[in-house]
């Protein structure tokens, strides 16, 4: 687990500013270090070159960057609104954190910053005949890297923004979030079977969603304190000065300050205005989910689009784990996925429910596709997948969501044969549930 600190720093390396800054600088730099090392040059080895060409190709590069670079961002603006019109808002964010088209619009931006200070230079005289040699190479290597660019850039627009590629990588990021999840369910800590009745409620000053705790912090203050922690908000949880975040005995060490304590526990606690995917699995589920519900809404009607969710969900719920038993909510112990020792043992964490993973992923659907035949045959083929992954916690939950995913849709359908086809479905996959 991460410092908030690092955290902080991995989320402002994602933003688009903080990369187009960075090649802004390197080129800036690149422009400016033909002046320093011009001088060092032979002098008889620019003239030899024909580097006077430099002045029409640094024209070229200036004037056409910056309308690239605008109508780059124009592109990427345009598909985080159609994602967010055709898929969900929650994946505008995996747009605009995309690398390819970060450093696409970066690149173009660095060469246009780069060619705009060299033709300043060029038109002060800061350059002899070596800066302008040394000007002439550094002009062919941006050249190159702007074609490179420009073609890559062009292969990747053709998926940006549309539905497969606005799944594909909400997929991406609930995967990544749910192995980190099953790698480590109580993120190190141990499991929170109940708060002591004397134990201290810690209410946060903020409100916001949880976006990222730091346990290595808890663990360091239940240390010095002495006592325990008891961690009662997760990743995703909306927290507010009402509600406790936290309980912490009562410190075995004299002298130690309540107030300071609480405030050292608050510091662990990140909160902000939008759910992230890093430390809630849930958020990348719900974020799958409303793009089936939304397909399945009378304007849309697209059900096959949430046959292809149903197809996703299971490879993000349902993978197998290698080399490492599944270890349900109840049979966690006292360490953290299956080790001998946590590592924070002072921290007490309590565990997701696997009925909020399975009614994260599939409740939407099963409540909006009841009506639809494939989709609800579909969804009790998904939910059956899920349930033989060999995780018998969420094999449970699977199970719940299918009888009530079935009752809802027999509820709805009053084409008769229909019902008999899902009943039949739900007879041949009743062993998958434990029926």
């Amino acid at each position: 687990m991460i410092s908030t600190y690092l955290w902080k720093a991995s989320r402002l390396s994602r933003r688009l500013w903080v990369r187009a800054s960075l090649y802004g600088v390197i080129g800036i730099s690149t422009a400016l270090a033909a002046v320093v090392i011009g001088p060092y040059l032979p002098a008889g080895l620019p003239r030899s070159v024909g580097s006077n060409a430099v002045d029409a190709i640094l024209q070229i590069i200036a004037s056409s960057m910056l309308a690239v670079t605008t109508f780059s961002l124009s592109t990427l603006v345009g598909a985080t609104a159609t994602a967010a019109g055709s898929a969900t808002p929650r994946a505008t964010r995996l747009l605009l954190e995309d690398p390819t088209a970060q450093r696409a619009l970066s690149t173009f931006l660095g060469a246009f910053l780069f060619s705009l200070v060299s033709l300043i230079a060029l038109n002060t005289n800061l350059y002899g005949d070596g800066g302008r040699f040394v000007l002439f190479i550094a002009t062919l290597v941006v050249v190159a890297l702007i074609v490179i660019t420009l073609l890559r850039w062009m292969d990747h627009l053709a998926g940006l923004g549309n539905m497969g590629e606005t799944i594909s990588r909400v997929e991406r990021a609930a995967q990544e979030a749910m192995d980190e999840y099953r790698r480590a369910p109580l993120m190190g800590g141990v499991t929170l079977e109940s708060v002591p009745d004397n134990a201290i409620a810690i209410h946060h000053d903020q409100i916001g969603y949880l976006q990222h705790l730091d346990m290595a912090t808890l663990s360091a203050v239940a240390e010095n304190a002495g006592s325990d922690i008891f961690v009662t908000r997760l990743a995703g949880s909306y927290c507010d000065p009402a509600t406790p975040i936290a309980h912490i005995m009562l410190p075995a060490k004299q002298g130690l300050e309540m107030e300071d304590l609480a405030a050292r526990i608050r510091a662990a606690y990140t909160l902000g205005d939008r759910r992230s995917y890093e430390q809630d699995p849930r958020f990348g589920l719900i974020a799958l989910s409303e793009i089936s519900s939304r397909a399945l809404s009378p304007g849309i009607n697209d059900p096959g689009t949430a046959i292809d969710v149903l197809a996703t969900l299971v490879r993000v719920l349902g993978k197998p784990q290698p080399g490492r038993p599944d270890v349900s909510q109840t049979d966690m112990g006292k360490a953290d996925g299956g080790k001998e020792e946590p590592d924070y043992p002072r921290v007490h964490v309590a565990a997701l429910s696997e009925d909020d993973l399975i009614d994260a992923a599939f409740m939407p659907t099963s409540r909006d596709g009841a009506g639809m035949i494939e989709v609800a045959i579909r969804l009790q083929k998904s939910l059956a997948a899920v349930a033989g992954a060999g995780n018998p916690a969420l094999a449970a939950a699977a199970g719940r969501l299918s009888a009530q995913a079935a009752q809802r849709s027999m509820e709805v359908l009053t084409f008769a044969p229909d019902r008999e086809r899902l009943q039949a479905e739900m007879a041949s996959l009743a062993t998958r549930f434990g029926g």
